[in-house]
């Protein structure tokens, strides 16, 4: 019986470590309300999460989204373990927005009318951009366009 018990408490833990663990989790396109706009979370070339630092995810329907929430809950950007958005190029993969290449373009338009593509490689980015023009962004002057309601070029 003491074997049994052992095996249930290291199970237990095992369980508990888990659910409570700090990392980015797969965006539920269709069922999760953006934290910021309250839209269905639904085109999965755009969505983004933050994470907060006891792991709970927080999803939104676009980067500008993010941004918003970011520029008016500057601690829960400042603490967060990760801010992710999605490479436009490779729907349904995350990326870190700290480290994405963004691109601001008038023929591609993003859910929440800010013009915002990511891109997790800095070519990838460049070689839109050749094809549809705009700017290349990085996460704090998305941030910052954000602020400022920019309207892109």
């Amino acid at each position: 019986m003491k074997p049994l018990k052992s095996l249930v408490s290291f199970m237990l833990i095992v369980a508990l470590l888990t659910a409570c663990s700090v990392e980015p989790k797969p965006i539920p396109y269709g069922e999760a309300n953006c934290a910021h706009c309250n839209m269905t979370v639904a085109d999965n070339r755009f969505g983004a999460e933050l994470v907060n630092d006891k792991g709970k995810a927080i999803y939104f329907d676009s980067a500008e989204c993010l941004a918003a929430f970011v520029n008016e809950q500057p601690e829960q950007g400042n603490n967060a373990a990760y801010l992710m958005v999605t490479d436009y190029t490779n729907p349904n993969q995350i990326i870190n927005a700290r480290e994405a290449h963004f691109l601001r373009s008038r023929e591609l338009p993003s859910p929440m009318g800010m013009f915002l593509t990511a891109y997790a490689d800095q070519g990838a980015a460049q070689k839109m951009q050749q094809e549809h023009g705009g700017r290349v962004l990085n996460w704090e002057e998305v941030v910052l366009a954000v602020q400022k309601n920019e309207k892109p070029e």
